[in-house]
């Protein structure tokens, strides 16, 4: 009997090392839903090369000093959060990135190429506008804030934000080693501190996949009084955008002289 048991457990043993080892391994086709390539009704296709790759930015360009760049959230095709910019950001310059392997980009995703991609595009946006703000949703929204805290942002949009990803993962699956099994671990917390631009959070009151705290989490990382939060009653993760009150905030904190 003792050493049935003690096979069946030195069974699991390696069963679970196993699992563990197969999610360390095919991570990154795990965590990145990559879109397929799709049209842009009113936007024009610029190519922007970075790090020997050819990256497709969605662009709606104007004449005026203000831009606003749009990371957008894992699986999500950026071209469908067109009309919405339109509306928060009125008049201004939009540039939508597909991301390196995502909407006929070339390569493939990881935390170290969306930022090293995400810094040029805002290069190449910032020498044509002196004032550009920084918009991310969901995994974007670590992008973004990257790139605020290692540039000179106008203002900073987060939407259904999380302060890194392994406290979501840890959250979802908490009999995996998840700090110790992740690569790209999107630390957003860790960069707040950095960011000088005013900021404004957009919280899922029902989120499903960004635990709450999690996004409060990152809320709480920022400077005091540099974050207006806003917390979308009922509001699900993929769904936040059409809760009560989130395109009103938007386009008041984009017309903001003072921002916070």
């Amino acid at each position: 009997m003792l050493r049935t048991l003690l096979t069946l457990i030195a069974a699991a043993g390696l069963a679970y090392v196993s699992l563990c080892a197969w999610l360390f391994a095919t991570q990154r086709s795990q965590i990145y839903f990559r879109t397929p390539e799709s049209d842009a009704p009113g936007a024009a296709a610029l190519w922007l090369d970075n790090d020997g790759l050819r990256l497709k930015v969605w662009a709606v360009e104007r004449p005026g000093p203000r831009a606003v760049v749009y990371f957008g959230g894992n699986a999500e095709d950026v071209a469908m959060s067109l009309p919405e910019l339109e509306i928060t950001s009125p008049g201004l310059s939009l540039y939508l990135i597909n991301y390196r392997g995502y909407g006929g980009s070339e390569g493939a995703p990881t935390e170290a190429g969306l930022y090293a991609d995400a810094l040029a595009l805002f290069d190449h946006v910032r020498a044509r506008h002196p004032q550009v703000a920084v918009m991310g949703r969901s995994l974007g929204s670590a992008v973004a804030v990257h790139v605020a805290s290692e540039r000179d942002v106008d203002r900073l949009v987060l939407i259904t934000p999380f302060d890194s990803f392994v406290s979501v993962g840890e959250a979802h699956f908490p009999v995996f080693p998840i700090r110790w099994l992740l690569r790209d671990r999107h630390d957003a917390a860790s960069r707040a501190g950095r960011v000088r631009a005013p900021v404004l959070a957009l919280i899922a009151g029902e989120d499903e996949i960004i635990p709450r705290a999690s996004a409060e989490a990152l809320v709480s990382s920022f400077a005091p009084g540099q974050v207006r939060a806003v917390l979308l009653d009922g509001a699900t993760h993929n769904a936040a955008s059409l809760a009560r009150g989130y395109l009103t905030a938007i386009r008041s904190f984009m017309a903001d002289g003072d921002g916070a």
